[in-house]
């Protein structure tokens, strides 16, 4: 299968620090990917290559075979990509149906598959549960279910790669659930997500696939019950116990 997105040998530097040293990934169509590693490891770094929104000074990025190493965020979330910040991103000032509103009408270029952004903006609240406040103000509410509106509105550009940077940051655990459940169901019918998350039950339960990053570095990369049983991982996420436990 050709990898819809492909990350080839990318380096972020930032003065004398390597935030992303010579990382190179393959997503495939219709999976979810998560990136783990500690605070400072490059994840979010690594995002905004993807994204457009940070320069790397060596590799390239390829999205559905087409270069877009140079090309600017517009152009890629024209092309299919869109994403979530680690840091809140929501209009306050809008209601939780005119944030969403605001990804529906931005899809109109590439067309809303025959329906009203309106519509649109309705059912996507609705997968959310998002439909019961829908004409409140986002700064009015908790940070999580903020994050379920950024979801939303991400959803609304019709995406073919959503990048959520800590999905799950503020949910509650019938949030982080539900969440997963639809999370799932998109990636069945072929959208493919790629998350950074600290959750690691979150990441194991979910993801087809999880790549650890630490330094800047690639250190783990392999389904979810390859990557449980890597050293690296092992030491940074699990624990000396489980190692200890795994060789007895």
């Amino acid at each position: 299968m050709t990898a819809l997105l492909q990350v080839r040998n990318v380096t972020v530097r930032f003065g004398a620090n390597t935030a992303v040293d010579d990382v190179s990934l393959e997503i495939e169509p219709g999976t979810i990917v998560g990136l783990i590693g500690p605070n400072g490891a490059g994840k979010t770094t690594l995002f905004n290559v993807i994204a457009g929104i940070q320069h790397s000074v060596a590799g390239s990025v390829h999205f559905e075979g087409r270069d877009i190493t140079h090309a600017p965020p517009h152009v890629r979330a024209h092309r299919g990509i869109a994403r979530t910040f680690q840091r809140l991103e929501t209009f306050g000032t809008l209601t939780v149906q005119e944030n969403v509103l605001v990804g529906a009408e931005a899809r109109g270029g590439r067309g809303a598959a025959g329906r009203h952004a309106q519509e649109l903006a309705k059912e996507l609240c609705r997968k959310f549960n998002l439909d019961g406040i829908a004409d409140e103000r986002a700064d009015s509410l908790a940070t999580g279910t903020q994050r379920l509106v950024e979801m939303a509105r991400a959803l609304a550009t019709g995406p073919r790669l959503l990048l959520l940077d800590e999905a799950s940051s503020g949910l509650t655990s019938f949030e982080t659930k539900e969440v997963a459940t639809t999370l799932r169901a998109l990636a069945d019918d072929g959208l493919t997500i790629v998350l950074v998350e600290h959750d690691m039950s979150f990441v194991m339960g979910l993801c087809d696939r999880i790549a650890m990053l630490e330094r800047g570095s690639l250190v783990a990369d392999g389904t979810p019950e390859e990557v449980s049983h890597m050293p690296a991982v092992i030491e940074a996420y699990l624990g000396s116990e489980h190692k200890a436990g795994a060789a007895s």
